[in-house]
């Protein structure tokens, strides 16, 4: 369900990489070659929270917006080593990635969690980019909708209609996450439209139509025109790809074939 008015949206998800002095290049450079693309989508860069004043600098005034990688759910409070939504807000972030596959598996994050963190981030003013998505053995299974419904159920829970409007829902599948394995777009598509058709049931036609939902999973040069014309997929989470300037504008420029500068 392609719709005209869903402005696809491509964040570069840096991980735990880049200096400050690395990104603050990095983020220069895709600035620089993004002037001709952000009216036509928006760009998102997700740099370290120690990069985050450095980024958010060189991005002010351009049309690319910046990013956290995680937030917690209070808005202040004895959370040592936390971040709050308040925080990323002063620091002039519009977006946060919360419930990627690493943060789950790695440091045991739930679905209620990352509602909370959903919920604080709207209420701050950030959308947040929602990830939800399967491991090989729940694939292999056949097993993929029951966790993909599970997890976007559980990971929007309390999010209202208007609420939802602001958000993005990321689709990685973890087995293509960092293994150069990616889902071909018939597979992507099939579980987009199963999350879209999942909105539908949970808000309704008319939001769930306006709800962007990205794909992220090994997303390259070669592969992000194929992805992006699937009727349900908005945009892209992109990993590895985003710590190279060339390599992550290539994506950015998918429509024209990629930029080539």
């Amino acid at each position: 369900m392609k719709a005209d008015a869903r402005r696809p949206v491509i964040a570069g998800n840096w991980k735990m990489y880049k200096t400050t002095g690395e990104a603050r290049k990095l983020a220069l450079d895709i600035r620089n070659a993004s002037v001709n693309l952000t009216a036509v989508m928006d760009i998102v860069l997700c740099p370290s929270f120690g990069s985050l004043p450095a980024v958010g600098e060189i991005l002010k005034g351009s049309g690319v917006a910046l990013g956290a990688q995680n937030c917690f759910w209070e808005n202040e409070g004895a959370f040592t080593g936390e971040i709050s939504p308040v925080m990323l807000a002063d620091l002039g972030c519009r977006y946060a990635i919360v419930g990627h596959s690493e943060r789950r598996t790695h440091f045991g994050e739930t679905d209620d969690g990352v509602s909370r963190k959903a919920g604080a981030l709207v209420a701050n003013g950030i959308s947040p980019i929602v990830c939800v998505g399967e491991r090989l053995e729940e694939r292999e299974a056949g097993a993929t909708r029951d966790v993909v419904r599970s997890q976007v159920v559980g990971s929007l829970r309390g999010m209202s209609a208007e609420q939802m409007l602001a958000a993005v829902v990321a689709y990685e599948p973890v087995w293509a996450i960092g293994t150069g394995k990616t889902a071909t777009p018939d597979e992507a598509q099939e579980v987009h439209a199963f999350i879209r058709n999942l909105l539908i049931d949970l808000y309704g036609l008319e939001v769930a139509l306006r709800v962007r939902i990205q794909y992220g999973g090994s997303v390259k040069a070669d592969n992000a025109a194929a992805l992006m014309a699937q009727a349900d997929i908005d945009g892209a989470l992109v990993g590895g790809a985003s710590l190279e300037a060339s390599s992550f504008m290539k994506i950015v420029g998918y429509r024209t074939g990629g930029d080539k500068k």
